[in-house]
């Protein structure tokens, strides 16, 4: 709190005290003696709450995570006068702190359910009428500052946690809704300021103003989804669903389309609010009422705004080009996708011609026919290579609906000749991959000329050489369907070594259990004859294996891909064990590889691997002529591992 202290001695001070308050608030061992005294736990929380106001952000982050371990750990029970704390400084100057412990406390709630969730009707009776006077007070501002919105933000994620499982009752009341209602879409529809803005692409998107926007369209995407649907509502609710749909459904939608506009005439939206934004339509396209709505704009957000979003471009080709291993990690990130525009485009054409597919099938399959022969036309240099790149996302994205509705349905191998296949020679490097992409997304059809299907296959393990790291991984990805729809495994015997060789480099470069997906396949498919190569292949899954877990244990995440890849390795193992159980002589060679994963993720360190590397020992006993001396000595590990932590695991491989 001294404010002559230099800044950094503050800081690490801050840091120390959010640390031993985590590790000593609340012992997690019910036995453990208590580090903080009663009184000593009073004095902190009579104190932090006057503290947090008077520091600086930097500082007050860290008493933020102190304060969010004292309520989950206090309130209410040991903490009885925090909410009249709050709700006194919401009606003094200490507004914004009182909005800052407010959003800690509201979040303690956000997901409980039932009885859990009581304490949040009496946040709510307590401090919403407080909330939403400021609110007011708040949007007449006139050119209103960064601090304006850091205000807002917190007014928007309270309101999101109190209404995230179930909307309080207390809000119900339909004068009071539509207070609210008001204010989100006087702030969803006024622009935000134009100065200010970061020019920076990352610091533009989290600039306090476009975090406002998007808190705003999650709020009402939330309220939609809760009430746009009259059939999922429960008797209590549907009085309060008829009036949402009737006074806001629409109005929330205008507002949608006039901010996706932005975009169609050149303007800035983050990835995010787009991504938020194309959700509301794709729920609203299967709503007959809403569709009427979106109809007359419809031709306009398909072709001017949707598929331009899907459309390769110049920051795809700039990451692209200068780190293309991060091309790859974000192609292929779950995390990635769930905030991606072209992820949100590609779902509303799906849900579009899902819904509504006599009316729109047609013409849009119409407009990408057009974009392929404006680029058959165009001369090599002027040829549309990133609007060509949409038209074949948008083929490969609606490839379920192609296959089974007539006429596309019989046109499909023509198309992938015609169209398709010439990209596997591109001088772009992105349409050579969109190229395996697609090929792999239709190898299952039937093809009437099979040297159509071998010429896609024999392209496919082309791109697995070449020079382009992201064609290189589409390429293993899309060979895994042609090895599941392959007839004829002759067509792959004769590479199968050279395969299996540009497989294990790639699998030195990246770390992805999408890749190991196609190592399974291939052995699955071609069983025994694995046999000359299960050695080598136990070796190289066993050193990806081991690379895959350093990374993990360096970025310390439980989603990393080097986590998710280091499971895939041992389950692709398991596939080569099982088959080539029939040559237990194998399994001697086999094993010393296998030993030091074995040993090291039977203790605590495996617990992510556990089921994994049973499963291992399973067939490595089962399997081999006999069992080791050094098989033996994981036997003791495996009853520690029982005694301590793993009695989960027993039911499936006790035997």
């Amino acid at each position: 709190m001294d404010n002559n202290c230099d800044m950094a001695v503050r800081q690490v001070a801050s840091i120390h005290f959010k640390n031993f308050i985590a590790k000593n608030w609340a012992p997690h061992d019910p036995d453990e003696q208590p580090k903080v005294s009663h009184n000593d736990k009073a004095m902190v929380r009579d104190h932090i709450l006057v503290f947090l106001v008077q520091v600086p952000p930097l500082l007050r982050e860290q008493l933020g995570e102190c304060i969010k371990t004292m309520i989950h750990a206090d309130y209410p029970e040991q903490w009885p006068h925090l909410l009249d704390w709050i709700k006194h400084n919401l009606q003094d100057q200490q507004v914004y702190g009182a909005l800052f412990v407010l959003r800690i406390l509201s979040r303690k709630y956000e997901i409980k359910s039932d009885e859990e969730r009581t304490p949040v009707y009496r946040i709510v009776e307590m401090t919403f009428s407080h909330l939403l006077n400021i609110f007011i007070k708040l949007v007449q501002i006139p050119n209103p500052s960064l601090e304006i919105a850091d205000l807002i933000k917190l007014i928007c994620k309270i309101f999101w946690s109190s209404i995230y499982l179930e909307v309080p009752k207390q809000l119900f009341g339909p004068n009071v809704f539509n207070a609210w209602m008001v204010l989100f879409l006087n702030v969803l529809e006024r622009p935000v300021p134009i100065d200010g803005q970061p020019m920076d692409p990352e610091l533009r998107k989290s600039w306090g103003w476009w975090k406002v926007k998007k808190w705003t369209i999650h709020i009402l995407n939330r309220l939609y989804t809760r009430f746009g649907d009259l059939k999922l509502q429960n008797p209590e609710n549907k009085a309060f669903a008829l009036m949402f749909q009737k006074n806001f459904a629409g109005k929330i939608l205008g507002c949608h389309l006039k901010l996706l506009n932005v975009i169609r005439v050149g303007g800035y939206l983050p990835d995010r609010v787009i991504n938020l934004v194309l959700q509301y339509l794709s729920d609203s396209v299967s709503k007959n009422s809403m569709y009427n709505l979106l109809q007359p704009k419809l031709d306009i957000l398909l072709f001017e705004i949707v598929f331009p979003l899907m459309c390769f471009n110049d920051s795809d080709q700039k990451l692209w080009d200068e780190d293309p291993h991060e091309y790859v990690r974000k192609g292929y990130d779950i995390i990635e996708e769930l905030y991606s525009p072209r992820t949100a485009s590609m779902d509303f054409v799906s849900e579009l011609v899902r819904k509504h597919g006599k009316e729109n099938l047609h013409k849009f399959i119409l407009f990408i026919v057009e974009i392929f022969k404006r680029y058959d036309e165009a001369p090599l240099e002027f040829k549309p290579y990133q609007q060509k790149d949409g038209a074949l996302l948008a083929i490969g994205a609606l490839c379920d609906k192609l296959k089974q509705t007539d006429p596309y349905k019989s046109e499909l191998e023509h198309m992938l000749v015609q169209h398709v296949f010439p990209e596997f020679s591109s001088p772009a490097g992105h349409l050579r991959a969109k190229a395996a992409w697609v090929a792999g997304q239709y190898a299952h059809i039937t093809f009437s000329d099979q040297n159509n299907f071998r010429k896609a296959l024999h392209s496919i393990v082309s791109g697995l050489h070449d020079p382009d790291l992201p064609v290189r991984v589409d390429s293993v990805f899309a060979l895994r369907s042609f090895v599941e729809a392959c007839k004829d495994l002759s067509e792959i015997r004769p590479i199968l070594p050279q395969l299996l060789d540009e497989f294990f480099k790639l699998m030195n470069e990246v770390e992805n259990e999408d890749l190991v997906f196609t190592l399974e396949t291939i052995v699955d498919k071609f069983g025994e004859e694995m046999a000359p190569y299960a050695l080598g292949l136990c070796q190289n899954l066993a050193a990806a294996f081991w690379r895959c877990m350093n990374t993990a244990e360096a970025d310390d995440e439980a989603d990393d891909p080097g986590a998710l890849a280091a499971v895939g390795c041992l389950r692709a193992i398991s596939t080569i064990l099982e088959s080539v159980s029939r040559l237990p002589d194998l399994f001697v060679q086999i094993e010393p590889t296998l030993l030091p994963i074995m040993r090291r993720m039977l203790t605590t360190d495996g617990q992510e691997v556990f089921e994994e590397v049973l499963e291992i020992i399973s067939s490595m006993t089962l399997f081999s002529p006999t069992i080791s001396k050094e098989m033996w000595s994981l036997w003791p590990l495996m009853i520690e591992a029982l005694a301590e932590w793993a009695i989960d695991f027993f039911p499936n491989h006790g035997r």
